[in-house]
């Protein structure tokens, strides 16, 4: 009787370490990643990227999403049905049209300033290169009735022709079930806002933040210190590496002696008037920098190799070497992202 109770003990035990060995074989250990020195500094210095630019006063809904991707690729915001919100904002071209200023709805009408992407606008502190409007809200209904842009004569004017359209009414009353008259110049804007706030880009710096030590190469990582150190971060940090404060574009010296710009543009001055805010703009975002060339507020520099050592010279007071500023170039065309086709035309 005691052999056949110590060969059942035995072959319990045999059996459980056997399943506890196919329980190892099939467990799959997630280790969570270990960060260098300068992961950990970036991350905290740049932060995460966030799927979606929420906005408690304008909730982005699919409704509202596919109205605001119609009406950015609508001609039918402009007086003479010429340009759209992707004629300046080109998603296939990383939300620019690489000219120093933008073609108007009039022929031979130009811009004053580069138009700025619209990939992570929404991120931004405020809008426009001196910060007039707060949010890609209040911005999109400014081109559309800017006489020099797509030259609609009134709000009256727009939202009559969008009434009069065969797909526009059913379209704001989708996306705006709660409104009695959903047609409006307000909703236009909401609907455009929602749009935007989803044209957000990670790249693979992003998963260099999350732990992916290889996401960068050698000379990535090299330009990536070299921007920390030599005090880039100053206006290009937080999750879109800029586009959160405004600066003096010229703190060691006139941009326009280096720029060679056309025009001498006040800036910030020109909406408030104040002496502090002469040549103060807000800074751009870097995300995507390499493909939306040409470079500052008038387009007036094409190459971005001869953009970071005019920022150096002008902000910085430093004259970046060619090793310097080849590294700084590599880490910055690493923060060229994903457009997803859904978002393109």
């Amino acid at each position: 009787m005691k052999k056949i109770w110590l060969l059942a003990i035995v072959l319990t035990v045999i059996t459980s370490c056997n399943q506890k060995t196919k329980e190892t074989e099939n467990t799959v250990i997630v280790s969570k990643p270990t960060y260098t020195e300068l992961q950990t500094k970036a991350k905290a210095l740049f932060g995460e990227l966030p799927k979606v630019a929420e906005n408690n006063s304008n909730p982005v809904t699919n409704e509202k999403v596919a109205l605001g991707k119609s009406l950015y690729f609508d001609t039918i915001l402009s007086k003479n049905r010429t340009q759209s919100c992707n004629s300046c904002h080109n998603l296939n071209a990383y939300g620019v049209d690489n000219l120093p200023t933008s073609p108007g709805d009039t022929k031979g009408t130009f811009g004053s300033r580069n138009s700025p992407t619209t990939l992570n606008a929404a991120l931004h502190i405020a809008q426009f290169w001196d910060g007039r409007e707060p949010d890609v809200e209040a911005q999109a209904g400014g081109p559309v009735l800017n006489p020099v842009e797509m030259g609609m004569p009134s709000e009256k004017a727009v939202v009559d022709r969008l009434s009069k359209d065969k797909k526009y009414p059913e379209m704001f009353a989708k996306a705006f079930p709660d409104d009695q008259d959903p047609v409006t110049y307000e909703n236009m804007k909401k609907a455009i806002g929602a749009f935007e706030r989803k044209l957000i880009t990670p790249s693979k710096f992003d998963e260099y933040l999350a732990g992916n030590d290889a996401a960068l190469n050698d000379l990535e990582k090299k330009g990536l210190q070299l921007f920390i150190d030599q005090g880039c971060i100053a206006c290009h940090s937080g999750n879109i590496l800029g586009g959160k404060l405004y600066q003096k574009f010229g703190a060691f010296g006139n941009y326009w002696d280096l720029t060679k710009s056309k025009k001498v543009d006040e800036g910030k001055f020109e909406v408030t008037k104040k002496e502090s805010d002469k040549y103060v703009f807000k800074t751009p975002s870097l995300r995507n920098i390499n493909e939306t060339y040409p470079y500052f507020h008038d387009g007036s520099v094409q190459e971005l190799d001869d953009a970071v050592k005019i920022m150096a010279k002008v902000q910085l007071n430093k004259d970046f070497t060619d090793d310097e500023t080849d590294a700084i170039v590599a880490y910055l065309k690493a923060l060229t992202g994903e457009i997803p086709n859904e978002y393109k035309m």
